[in-house]
């Protein structure tokens, strides 16, 4: 369970980092690539509805990854390896 919860933090961690380094390298001319991003999933603007008369219910997600992001990522996921060798 420790490791599932460690993977799931490394991971978060890795695309919040990912986001933050995608917000602050758009405006920088030579580094405006790591801030391209495609977003996937059902969009939220527009969802998808069940409606059984009682109720109803929509279903939306949205997920944006940009290239720092999956770069991030990459990287925390090495971090995990480095860490599972420390517990």
């Amino acid at each position: 369970m420790k490791k599932n919860i460690l993977l799931l933090f490394f991971i978060l961690a890795g695309a919040m980092v990912g986001s933050l380094i995608a917000s602050a390298a758009a405006g920088v001319p030579m580094l405006s690539w790591l801030a391209y991003s495609e977003t996937i999933g059902i969009p939220t603007a527009n969802p998808a509805y069940l409606d059984l008369a009682v109720v109803r219910v929509a279903f939306g997600l949205e997920m944006g990854l940009s290239i720092a992001q999956i770069g991030c990522i990459i990287l925390s996921l090495f971090g995990y390896r480095w860490a599972l060798k420390k517990i």
